[in-house]
């Protein structure tokens, strides 16, 4: 790990969306976030790879389809590990599935997907050039994944025993000692979080579930935008749909969007108004 990263093992670090028209999702979303995108792949390359971002870091990708793949788009979820076929390992040792054994992305890092024992797909990600998103929390950038699940007390098992997560308050995934590395690079970052009445250990969380009994398992992304309302308005103006319109819900606005090739996200403007709201 380099002494400025903003990940340690356990953490999402990055996300991508798969499409089957990739120049078609690249404009979208650069169009919805205003985000450069670049596409990074060699000349002559089958697939593309355009990675977007803003102030000149990087926030996300669009991608070709890999080959074999399911048809239709999908958002994926990516967390750092220090080995990626350690982790591997791990995941068929609790029950999941690699569904694609490690393997090196050129310069940039070592990975692998899996799926859970419930089916939610996944991605490791060990960096070495590539070192995750650069900027989250701010307007057109990751702010959160979200794990949807038919079965909480065995997503706790799998992930547990895979990255070291916990479930606390029946809605988050915490990773002990991530709020110390939190402190460290931003001192005060807790005694911030107490002023503002965030629950109890919310400096651990890495990432929220939510038990879905009549959805398929899966991973979703969360964008942090600075209004809910023109976002979800845009994106049915750029050929999008609404799948949620925007609603308040505790500390934030937010809305469920599909994109115009069917990948699926949530937009959330953070409102600490909203805080004690009942959810939703």
């Amino acid at each position: 790990m380099e002494r400025n990263d903003r990940y340690i093992p356990g953490v999402p670090c990055w996300i991508d969306t798969t499409q089957p028209d990739p120049d078609r999702g690249a404009a979208f979303y650069a169009e919805l976030f205003g985000w450069e995108l670049e596409d990074t792949m060699p000349p002559g390359s089958p697939g593309k790879y355009y990675v977007a971002r803003l102030r000149g870091e990087d926030v996300a990708a669009v991608s070709s389809q890999p080959e074999g793949a399911p048809e239709g788009a999908v958002w994926n979820t990516y967390v750092w590990v220090e080995d990626a076929d350690e982790a591997a390992a791990k995941v068929s040792a609790a029950g999941g599935t690699v569904l694609a054994e490690p393997f090196d992305v050129g310069d940039a890092g070592r990975m692998a997907t899996f799926a859970d024992p419930e089916g939610a797909g996944c991605c490791v990600w060990q960096a070495k050039e590539h070192r995750g998103a650069a900027i989250v929390n701010e307007h057109g950038t990751l702010t959160f994944n979200n794990l949807s699940t038919r079965d909480l007390d065995g997503a706790q098992a799998f992930y547990g025993a895979v990255f070291g997560w916990e479930i606390i308050h029946d809605s988050m995934w915490a990773l002990p000692g991530y709020g110390d590395f939190l402190e460290q690079r931003n001192p005060g970052m807790r005694a911030g979080m107490a002023d503002m009445g965030a629950p109890e250990r919310f400096e651990d969380v890495v990432a929220s579930v939510s038990l879905t009994p009549d959805a398929e398992p899966h991973w979703g992304v969360t964008f942090a935008v600075d209004d809910t309302d023109a976002i979800a308005a845009r994106a049915a103006e750029l050929g999008g749909s609404v799948v949620v319109p925007p609603f308040d819900a505790p500390w934030v606005r937010m809305t469920i969007i599909s994109d115009p090739q069917g990948a699926t996200f949530t937009a959330t403007k953070f409102v600490p108004a909203n805080k004690d709201l009942p959810g939703r």
